[in-house]
């Protein structure tokens, strides 16, 4: 038996040279599509925070545009809404 299992030695070394081989390119794949997976968020990340820069920005302007309004209205005389005077 102490035969058999020295003479297996070298078969299982090689059995496990390959295995890791192959866990170590399943694993550089692996990183591989997590790096493109990541690029595509922070891109998609970036994107989305423009849009809302955007956003904010004509959320500004309608704001300026309103206070105008509301001040022409009130050196006017006419009655704001919800004014019941």
């Amino acid at each position: 038996m102490g035969a058999a299992l020295i003479a297996a030695i070298p078969a299982l070394l090689t059995l496990q040279r390959r295995t890791t081989g192959a866990v170590e390119a399943e694993g550089s794949a692996t990183r591989t599509a997590l790096d493109a997976i990541a690029e595509q968020l922070n891109t998609r990340i970036n994107d989305v925070r423009d849009d809302i820069d955007d956003i904010r920005e004509h959320v500004t302007e309608v704001r300026a545009w309103q206070a105008g309004h509301d001040a022409e209205h009130l050196l006017l005389g006419r009655p704001q809404r919800g004014d019941t005077t």
